[in-house]
């Protein structure tokens, strides 16, 4: 397995700044960073090219919707140059809340939308003129004074494509369209209902599981009070099910529902939308938070990252814990050397 860090723009800068150049020197492949409703994907990651040398940059997630696909093609492109062609693509269609909230663009066919937009912007990277009639894109539009323009920055077809996916559907398009797959939200004893219709669409685009990089994400801690670590975060956890999204639309609380745990993600959701915040938390259960995070005693976290390599995980995604720069820091140095030990 690779290993790979997630960061954004909000607080100290000079010293995420220092976390990441100190992460490429700890032999971190991935530095991905976050685009929510705070600090954008880009910016973060013009900044960091110019301070590392081999740690490739990811934008984790830009967000549909809130690019044109000419505009994410054209910010890629020129990513990509200026850090050396250490630039990954990282796509996702965000969510209701911060689509239509935020951005007052519709959260509506997001596969499709998704779909068109890989199509337009792999034209752009291969240097063709973009012209384009989908369902949800036409390029130019027909009835307007445009044509058909090439960008002026050279070809680049070989940038990857990372989705940040959770429906089954969006998990096929993955596997169809993609090079890797941002996961989150994962159990590796049920792996499957992730990597089953990445697989699928794989088969669908020519390709096999094994072409797409499985990337995956969770929060990294070492102690010897696992219960209280346990504790701590609950309430994290319960945000996940029952504040990401809407009462109807959590995309979150489906992907742990299809994991086995159906019953206890409608109740946390259930008290989260009714206002009982801490009642939620109480209601996650201790083996909700073990099965999604890397927390505990050494061992327990050589043997969660040991089932994350045996599920497919091919980049471990890491969160490490702690308060202060230097103890974030041992804890990534420290996954990283497990990840080491377990080998390929």
């Amino acid at each position: 397995m690779r290993t790979a860090i997630t960061v954004t723009a909000e607080g100290d800068w000079p010293s995420i700044v220092d976390y990441v150049v100190e992460a490429e020197r700890l032999g971190v492949s991935v530095c991905w960073t976050a685009e929510a409703w705070g600090t954008d994907a880009v910016t973060p990651l013009a900044f960091l090219a110019a301070r590392t040398e081999r740690i490739h940059l990811a934008s984790g997630i830009m967000q549909l919707g809130a690019r044109t696909p000419a505009l994410t093609a054209m910010t890629a492109l020129t990513l990509a140059r200026v850090s050396g062609n250490r630039f990954i693509l990282g796509l996702g269609a965000s969510g209701p809340q911060v689509m239509e909230g935020l951005h007052g663009v519709r959260f509506a066919h997001p596969l499709g939308r998704m779909r068109e937009t890989i199509e337009i912007v792999r034209r752009a990277f291969a240097g063709e003129r973009i012209a384009y009639e989908g369902k949800h894109f036409q390029l130019p539009l027909p009835d307007g004074q445009g044509k058909a323009l090439r960008l002026s920055q050279p070809a680049n077809p070989d940038i990857p494509i990372y989705l940040a996916t959770l429906s089954p559907k969006m998990l096929e398009l993955t596997g169809e369209l993609a090079d890797g797959w941002v996961g989150t939200s994962f159990v590796p004893e049920a792996a499957a209902s992730y990597l089953d219709p990445i697989a699928a669409g794989a088969a669908r685009g020519g390709k096999t599981l094994a072409d797409i990089d499985i990337c995956q994400g969770a929060e990294v801690a070492f102690g010897d009070d696992v219960d209280a670590m346990v504790e701590r975060r609950k309430p994290g956890l319960a945000f996940s099910l029952g504040g990401m999204g809407s009462a109807t639309t959590n995309f979150y609380n489906d992907a742990y529902s299809r994991q086995g745990f159906a019953d206890v993600a409608a109740e946390v959701q259930q008290l989260w939308v009714d206002g009982k915040r801490d009642e939620a938390a109480r209601r996650v259960p201790d083996e909700m938070v073990l099965a999604t995070t890397l927390i505990g005693t050494e061992a327990m976290v050589r043997e969660r990252l040991r089932l994350w390599r045996d599920a497919g995980v091919t980049t471990a995604r890491f969160y490490p814990a702690g308060d202060t720069l230097d103890e974030r820091l041992a804890t990534l140095a420290r996954a990283v050397e497990i990840v080491a030990d377990l080998g390929v």
